[in-house]
């Protein structure tokens, strides 16, 4: 089913056509080719991987039993060349140990997936019955992968989404107040898969999580509507908010629940609230009241915090709200 269609080094990475090539590229050039090879060797036996056009890869790991027939998809905006060499991306190889068969799909910088190759990659799996052969198929994303979740998820009638901060489009027209992601701005977001909100219309469930006090993604999240969609707001997890998850550690508990189908808003919910004992949530907090300016609340956190534990960071962040006060 593969089809390799160009070498590595012509488009992994920059320069790497270029007569003078410095060591540190040709280190870079032969991790990438180390990892690539990783990946080839995983999905050889029953898999595939594939390079899909110049700036995008695709593997497909399938797995036995009944947590088999569920097939997670799932997309990566990767770095190929810092990836440890011997194992796969964080979100496939979490698929994998937890028995399900994964389609990770990994985009080489910031493309947002709007690529005919990508394009035709789903249509040709879904014309050929891919994804008729599992039971469940859960699509998985955040940022620019939680946008191509939800556009990709229109390959399968009933499917669950699972989207962290995603981006409804880049469209001008749509989010001319979205002004983080101008490499992306050239990118053509209409015709097949574009709109992401217009493309879960036919998803069984469809989780959004976003911040709620980060305009831009609340403005997104706004634009999902329907029976099917659940909301989840997320205030001061910010953009990269699995980093958040992480450290609360219920990053796995949340991803599974959703990909299992067990998840409901009061379980999520209870998951969220250990953000109290969460370091980087709290930091995240401090961050917000020092951008707004907002020196008494900086002062009073601070305290709350430190009645906990004791921090320069917080130690820090009281001692200059108190000079802005002049106290």
């Amino acid at each position: 089913m593969s089809a390799i269609s160009r070498s590595w080094q012509e488009y992994a990475v920059p320069g790497a056509g270029d007569q003078d090539v410095t060591s540190e590229t040709t280190d870079a050039q032969s991790r990438a080719e180390a990892w690539r090879d990783t990946l080839k060797a995983v999905a050889r036996e029953r898999g595939f991987f594939e390079d899909v056009g110049d700036m995008h890869k695709a593997i497909f790991i399938p797995q036995d039993g009944e947590a088999g027939q569920t097939l997670v998809v799932v997309f990566d905006n990767l770095d190929d060349v810092r990836q440890n060499v011997d194992r796969l991306p964080w979100a496939v190889d979490f698929i994998s140990s937890q028995g399900w068969s994964s389609l990770g799909l990994m985009a080489h910088g910031p493309t947002w997936y709007r690529d005919d190759a990508v394009l035709n990659f789903f249509d040709r799996l879904k014309d050929e019955g891919f994804f008729g052969k599992f039971a469940r198929v859960v699509f998985y994303g955040t940022s620019m992968g939680g946008y191509a979740a939800c556009a990709f998820s229109s390959v399968v009638e009933g499917a669950t989404v699972v989207a962290i901060n995603p981006q409804a489009t880049l469209a001008r027209e749509h989010t001319p107040w979205e002004q983080r992601f101008r490499p992306a701005w050239r990118r053509d977001f209409s015709g097949r898969y574009g709109y992401a909100p217009d493309m879960v219309a036919a998803a069984k469930k469809v989780w959004v999580f976003y911040d709620s006090r980060i305009l831009a993604d609340a403005s997104h999240a706004a634009l999902f509507r329907g029976v099917q969609i659940q909301k989840v707001r997320c205030p001061f997890m910010g953009h990269g908010m699995l980093s958040v998850w992480r450290d609360m550690g219920v990053l796995k508990p949340i991803v599974s629940a959703c990909i299992n189908g067990t998840a409901t808003p009061t379980s999520v919910l209870a998951l969220l609230r250990t953000r109290h004992g969460s370091l980087g949530y709290k930091r995240a907090v401090l961050a917000y009241l020092q951008k707004q300016g907002r020196h008494r609340l900086v002062i009073r956190w601070c305290n709350a915090v430190m009645r906990e534990r004791r921090g320069p960071v917080f130690v820090n962040a009281r001692a200059a709200a108190q000079k802005a006060l002049g106290q």
